[in-house]
Parts: C-alpha cells; structure tokens; sequence
C-alpha cells in the first residue's frame, strides 16, 4: 500500500471509529465495556503498526517529507483551500508519540473508569481527540491545522467538565473555554492575515514568502505566537491548566501531560523559520516561557494536590521549550517535547498510587526521608523569601487580577449597556 494511502487512513481512522460509535449511541444500542474494551486496543494497536509502517517506508525509500493532496476545501478562481496532509520529520516523531501514549491512556482507562457512567462518553471524546490531534500534527496549513486545533479543545473543555455532576468542574470547564477562544482569536487573525498578506497559509508559502521576513511575517509570527502560549497556558494564559485538572486522571495524562498542551510548542517549531526573521517574536517567546517557568517553579513546590503540582510543574517545562525555540534549538526542543509527553503521562497515571507509594517509601525508611530539591532560595534575604513564598501560595495571584482588570470592566459594560436594551411595557393589575 503506497504511502499516499497509510497516511490519510492513519488520520481517518480515529474519526471514522467516533462516527461510527456515535452513530450507535444515537440510535439507542447500547455499547458493552467490553466491546469498547476491545475496540479500542484494535484500532490503537493498528495505528501504532500504520505509524510504525510509515516511518520505516520514509527511511526505506529516503522521503524526508511526503505530501498527500486530499482534495480542495472550496475553490474561487486563483483563491481556494487545498486540504493537503504532510509528514515529515517533524510531524512524524509527534504522530508516533500520540498514537503510543493515547493507546496506553486508553487501555489504562478501560479499568480505571470501570462502570462509571460516562464511559462511553469518555471513549468517544478520546477517540475524536486522537483524530484532532494527528490532524494538527499532519496538517500542511493553518486552515486544516485549526479545524484539529479547534477538534482538540472541545474535546479538551468537555473531558474538563466530564463530572458535571459537580459545579466546580463545569466551572472549570468554562473557564478552559474561554481561555482558549481568546487565544483562538489571535490564531484566526493570523490566518487571515496571512491570506491577506502572503496569499498562503501553507509551510511553504507561509516560510518561504519573501512578505514574511518584513512587518507582515513579523505580525503573523506575532499573532501566532499568542496563540501557541494559549494552547500551551503560557504567559497571561497560565491560570487555565491547573483548572483543568477536574477532569479524569486519564484525560489530564493525555490532554495536560502528553499531547494537547504541547501543540502550542508544536505550532512553534513549526514556524521557526517565520519566527527566525522577526526578533519581536522571538523576544516574546523567550520572555514568555521564561516568566512561566519561574513561576510555575515557585507554585507547584507550594501545592498541596498532586495532579495540580504536575500541572505546574508541566508549565515550568513547556517554558523551557518555548526558551529552547525562541534560541533555536530546533532539535534539542523536539527531544525535550518527547521525552517531557512520556514523563508526564507516567506521572499522571501513577498519581492515585502516588501516596501510597511515598508511605511505603517512608515506612521502610523507619521515618527518616532526607528533603529534596535544592536550598539555593536560602541564599536569599529573608523578606524576599517570604515574598517569594506569599506570591507561590497566592498561584501569582492570577485569579484576582484577571477578576479585577478583565472580568470586573467586562460585566460593568454589560451592565451598562443593558440600558439601552428594550424592556417590554409591565401591565397594570387592571388590565390583566
């Protein structure tokens, strides 16, 4: 089978399987745990041999990069979409990743959310997760990377206010949202921009463009870059990922260990050389990523909960990439990407078991477990220390600075513009 065809039914798969199985749902049969069970170690154990296939018959036939043209979205003219997959040695690494570590989440989910009543639901949404997923990592442009890009944070906002049983994860899940469509907003601005300036939002019309080594490439890396912190919760969208936490312990794996927080730093490796020519972007990144690391070293030593001080602790590492590509280290970045995605996706799924191992630990020790981590904050006079301390405990004060500067101005217009909204005339008594 050429590689033209194991590609696109790489990608499909996982989309065909949450049709089809939302299809059943929706006439009213039922599917058993088992089956699911079954399905899903079927369809994972499939794609991890496509993709294991594709990555040999590259390296066997010396393709450092293959193309498959689906087919035009809409054509007017000159101006059109073309729906076009692209594996290469970047995208090829990442699709590897996501089909090993969603196939180990899967199968660690089947008895972890034994009969719960979302199980279904929990499948279907990773299942259409996968698809988004290797979408964005596929995709030859900015117009089909945002429909996996969008496909993913839906996915990721309902697995958020899976327990919606609850109001906390609801709220949570709200909160995701919103972070997300402000930062989407910069990625749909940049699309746009770049058909507007570059003619293009493909790699190689987006790269190669000699628009884009002027204001128009740095304005599009700019915008681009905004929304990459955002998926990633970098910089002024930092608050949201310790929210997600809500969700599942699987899903928080998959999602805010392995795969969706790192499509931001994806997204940025892949623009590199966009970002190379305009040293405001770059600026940025490493600003941003290093403000972000700094903090998130200081909060998750301070949490008391260990799937919050994970979520910490994964934006202190994605920081550091964001660093590592805004100094170029192309390579070094994807290395760390990986080897980062398994760390965290071990670590989640191990954190139910997390205490009981640390008291055994304990227990054998006869009590005695020496501190970790390092001293060098005693180096520091004391008041700095406390500061530093209060502004851990206080998570940056983030929530209160976004409720005072954001949300307090917003809800005052609203208030005030609903002034000038019609009211519909009250009826006396009489006339009743």
């Amino acid at each position: 089978m050429p590689l033209k065809t194991l590609i696109p039914l790489l990608i499909a798969t996982p989309g065909a399987l949450f049709l089809g199985l939302s299809l059943v749902w929706l006439l009213g049969a039922g599917v058993s745990e088992r089956a699911m069970a079954r399905i899903t170690k079927a369809v994972y154990s499939l794609l991890t041999l496509l993709a294991v296939i594709i990555g040999w018959r590259m390296s066997a036939e010396g393709a450092h990069s293959v193309r498959v043209l689906i087919g035009d979205w809409f054509t007017v003219g000159h101006y059109g979409y073309p729906l076009t997959l692209l594996v290469d040695g970047l995208s090829l690494p990442l699709v590897g990743m996501t089909v090993v570590l969603v196939s180990i989440v899967g199968f660690f989910s089947v008895r972890y959310l034994h009969r719960d009543p979302g199980f279904l639901r929990f499948f279907l949404l990773l299942h259409l997760f996968t698809f988004g997923s290797l979408l964005v990592f596929t995709a030859d442009s900015l117009d089909l990377l945002i429909v996996g890009w969008e496909t993913v944070a839906i996915t990721s906002v309902l697995l958020v206010g899976f327990f919606q049983y609850r109001p906390e994860p609801v709220r949570n899940a709200l909160w995701v949202f919103t972070s997300y469509r402000v930062a989407d907003l910069f990625m749909l601005l940049a699309i746009f921009l770049a058909h507007h300036w570059l003619g293009t939002t493909s790699w190689d019309g987006l790269l190669g463009a000699e628009e884009g080594r002027g204001i128009h490439g740095t304005v599009v890396a700019v915008l681009l870059v905004i929304a990459a912190g955002g998926k990633s919760s970098q910089g002024p969208f930092w608050g949201w990922l310790p929210r997600a936490m809500e969700g599942p312990t699987p899903s928080s794996a998959v999602f805010y260990g392995a795969i969706s927080i790192h499509t931001g730093a994806y997204l940025l490796l892949r623009i590199e050389p966009l970002i190379r020519h305009s040293w405001i972007a770059t600026g940025l990144i490493i600003i941003t990523g290093l403000a972000t690391a700094f903090l998130g070293t200081l909060v998750h030593r301070t949490c008391a909960d260990a799937k919050t001080s994970l979520a910490y602790a994964s934006q202190t590492q994605i920081g550091l990439i964001f660093v590592e590509i805004g100094l170029g280290w192309s390579t070094f970045a994807l290395i760390h990407l990986i080897s980062h995605a398994m760390l965290r996706t071990l670590q989640f799924l191990r954190t139910p078991s997390m205490l009981r191992d640390y008291h055994r630990v304990h227990a054998a020790a006869g009590g005695r477990i020496s501190p970790t981590g390092s001293h060098y904050e005693s180096l520091l006079p004391q008041s700095v220390q406390v500061w530093l301390y209060r502004l851990a405990l206080g998570r940056g004060f983030y929530d209160a600075i976004v409720d005072r500067w954001i949300i307090a101005p917003i809800q005052a217009l609203a208030r005030w513009l609903a002034i000038f909204e019609p009211r519909a005339p009250v009826k006396k008594a009489a006339d009743r």
